[in-house]
């Protein structure tokens, strides 16, 4: 990474892209507190399920040596790397995948190809953000791995002792990856870029809140908000970890998002998603 002056913003031509890497369908309770929860008024409710997107961010930066990736999605293979049971819960749509959505076919639809990216950013590392960190970055060398120090320890930690099993899987964790960690509550990493330290879903959780030179602020949450509900005052369902420090976390979100008028990119709301400008167009 190349030294840079502090800056409000990002240098003048930065782009970004919104990668969409596929779908999954799972059950609203993963989701939301009291997803699907029966009451003495309505012991029967409905079953809702939910279409989530998995997605990635794409920026080009100039003055930068190659692309920046935030998150890899779930990569490729997964009737081996997930397995049966894990794809009931989180049923992929289609399955498999479409190659459309793979991720070397989501950045050669931005007019560059996968291996320009040399930095990967690494909001968290569950199985359907990390995973692609094995199918596309496992032999490269020439790509920095940034993640919050927190998480890389608790990640091998939960692999080991299979204390947080499922959610954490080996075949992405390679040793030989060219991991930098960093255990900052707040890091401009690149000019105009910023890693934001929210722990509680996971307790490296990171997101990037991204001021571009065009005026618009993004902040991208990976799974601090799985779906916009988290956000507007609904807690996580059955996937929350730590309350007290994800709602301390929510807190912070919710004042920069006041501050900058930033637009808010959930980990896997479908809807929102589909809000933002899609691939091939982008940002900046």
């Amino acid at each position: 990474m190349k030294g840079f002056v502090p800056s409000r913003t990002c240098p003048k031509g930065t782009k970004l892209w919104f990668l969409h890497l596929g779908n999954l369908i799972a059950d609203e309770g993963f989701l939301t507190r009291g997803g699907n929860t029966s009451t003495a008024s309505n012991p029967n409710p409905e079953n809702r399920r939910r279409k989530l997107v998995v997605m990635a961010a794409l920026i080009e930066m100039p003055g930068q040596d190659g692309l920046i990736l935030f998150e890899t999605g779930c990569g490729e293979g997964m009737d081996n790397t997930w397995g049966d049971v894990l794809q009931d819960v989180f049923a992929p749509d289609p399955r498999p995948l479409s190659q459309d959505t793979t991720l070397p076919a989501q950045i050669a639809k931005t007019g560059h190809d996968i291996s320009e990216v040399k930095t990967v950013i690494m909001g968290h590392l569950h199985l359907d953000h990390a995973g692609g960190l094995d199918t596309y970055f496992k032999d490269r060398s020439d790509v920095t791995i940034y993640v919050h120090e927190e998480e890389l320890k608790h990640s091998y930690w939960a692999i080991a002792t299979k204390h947080d099993a499922g959610v954490y899987l080996p075949h992405y964790m390679h040793l030989g990856l060219k991991w930098e960690t960093f255990n900052d509550s707040e890091l401009e990493l690149f000019p105009g870029l910023h890693l934001l330290h929210c722990p509680g879903h996971t307790p490296g959780l990171v997101c990037m809140m991204l001021h571009l030179a065009g005026g618009k602020t993004f902040i991208f949450t990976t799974d601090q908000y799985h779906v916009k509900e988290n956000f507007e005052g609904t807690p996580q369902g059955w996937l929350a970890r730590d309350h007290n420090s994800w709602y301390r976390s929510h807190c912070t979100i919710k004042r920069l998002q006041q501050q900058y008028d930033a637009s808010i990119c959930f980990g896997h709301d479908w809807e929102v998603f589909k809000s933002f400008k899609r691939n091939p167009e982008y940002y900046e």
